[in-house]
């Protein structure tokens, strides 16, 4: 990240491109024992968190990577009851898994409590959730919850994470892929943010063949919009036991007793078809 007058510029060397958004104040600036946490106020985005300098979640744009990290998964499993959200400290993954009103329980573990408290002082609406009965919150490391997790436990789990570098690069390894297929259900489904599909194909490209070695027999990658991180477009891939990751439950998200913003049964439908480049992952 660098400063120059009220913008701020996250660059990315390796691929020679780089993202700006003017800003206004900065209004909370903390370091806690696992990373610094900044939220800025900015001109046409809302409010801005950013973490060690990365841009994580804004007012203006959040949405799109909310609803896709959420609502594929829960209209593809037939009857989600019991999810797990590992990362997610903002809330706002949580807040649209709590929409499907077969969800009986949601529990958000995340590593950084401070990272929740800011959301919910700065990012309220994403937050509106965090009291329902529904929901619960363990802050620790999410890799070591689910290997104690009971077997079969749970029928979705979603992998809200940062980048993989530091703490989080065991979430994308084969070792935290078999712990999640053991809490699973047979009709069990994992789903993960996999980076930008133009950037980051050899991680996407990784993550499906480490998701096979952990006994997953369905792997699939979906691709959608998200203009604050790197190339502007961005990707959740999903690991199944048993269910058929490219058909979904399109009439009951056509008929969703919900509002979204981005997420509906046709951009459910498109974001499963890949680009040629993608093509045989």
């Amino acid at each position: 990240m660098t400063l120059n007058g009220d913008w701020v510029t996250e660059i990315s060397e390796q691929h020679g491109a780089a993202y700006s958004l003017q800003l206004g104040q900065k209004v909370h600036s903390e370091t806690t024992p696992f990373q610094t946490i900044e939220i800025y106020e900015t001109k046409t985005f809302g409010n801005l968190m950013l973490i060690d300098g990365f841009m994580m979640v804004s007012t203006r744009e959040n949405f799109l990577y909310h609803e896709m990290m959420s609502h594929p998964a829960l209209f593809t499993h037939p009857n989600p009851k019991n999810v797990l959200v590992i990362g997610g400290g903002d809330c706002g993954t949580l807040k649209e898994v709590l929409r499907h009103s077969s969800v009986t329980s949601a529990l958000q573990v995340e590593i950084d409590e401070r990272v929740t408290r800011v959301a919910e002082i700065y990012f309220p609406e994403l937050c509106e959730s965090n009291n329902d009965p529904r929901a619960s919150f363990y802050f620790g490391d999410g890799i070591a919850w689910v290997k104690e997790a009971p077997a079969e436990s749970l029928d979705i789990i979603i992998v809200d994470s940062t980048d993989p570098i530091g703490p989080a690069e065991g979430l994308f390894s084969a070792p935290f892929y078999r712990d999640c297929f053991k809490a699973l259900r047979p009709d069990g489904i994992l789903v993960q943010q996999s980076e930008s599909p133009l950037y980051h194909l050899d991680l996407i490209k990784s993550m499906h063949g480490e998701m096979r070695k952990a006994d997953f027999s369905k792997t699939k990658t979906l691709h959608f919009p998200q203009m604050i991180y790197p190339s502007g477009w961005w990707s959740a891939t999903m690991a199944s036991k048993s269910v058929e990751l490219t058909a979904f439950r399109s009439e009951d998200a056509k008929q969703k007793p919900f509002a979204t913003r981005y997420y509906n049964a046709g951009i459910h439908q498109g974001a499963l078809a890949l680009p040629e480049f993608m093509k045989g992952l």
